[in-house]
């Protein structure tokens, strides 16, 4: 009976670990004049429930704004605005955000910054789900208009499954202390 349990047990964990939605993720940005952002267009899929946290000094602002602002730079008509110091900017919805500094000068001196936001982040983790389908990613950011390959993430995959291994060592471990 106790073995029973515990098989019970073991897979009902296994189940909510495997079906568990896979965590939202934290982007650090530096926000200052002569960085370049075109390293945040590699690697890094945002998805809804992301939040992007940008970290500046003082005389800067960090500002979400259209599409042609900001691609003009133009100033003023911001969906919203903060400075104070360190940003953060839930992604809740899918499609492209854009943001710029918002002082004289700055976003024409490359202080602009536009990301893709897909859908919330999925627990399969990618890679080929041997029914002929392409695995799904994420969208990369954009920076001034180039856009970035797509790319899997990796540590989406390997979560699930390094939680799915632990689980079960657990599990066997605790059926032999049991038996």
């Amino acid at each position: 009976m106790a073995n029973l349990s515990t098989l019970v047990g073991c897979i009902a964990i296994i189940f909510f670990t495997v079906v568990a939605p896979a965590s939202s993720a934290t982007h650090s940005v530096e926000w200052s004049l002569g960085k370049d952002y075109s390293s945040l267009a590699t690697g890094k899929p945002y998805a809804i429930g992301d939040t992007i946290v940008f970290n500046y000094g003082a005389g800067h602002t960090v500002d979400e704004v259209s599409e042609s602002d900001y691609k003009s730079c133009t100033l003023g008509n911001s969906i919203s605005s903060d400075s104070s110091g360190t940003t953060s900017i839930a992604l809740k919805t899918a499609g492209s955000h854009y943001f710029i500094c918002a002082i004289p000068g700055h976003c024409a001196g490359g202080m602009k910054l536009s990301v893709y936001v897909g859908a919330e982040a999925s627990s399969d983790g990618g890679g080929d789900s041997g029914d002929g389908t392409t695995p799904k990613t994420t969208p990369s950011p954009t920076v001034e208009g180039r856009k970035a390959a797509p790319s899997a993430s990796a540590t989406a995959m390997l979560k699930p499954f390094k939680a799915l291994v632990l689980t079960c060592v657990a599990a066997l471990l605790y059926a032999l202390a049991l038996s």
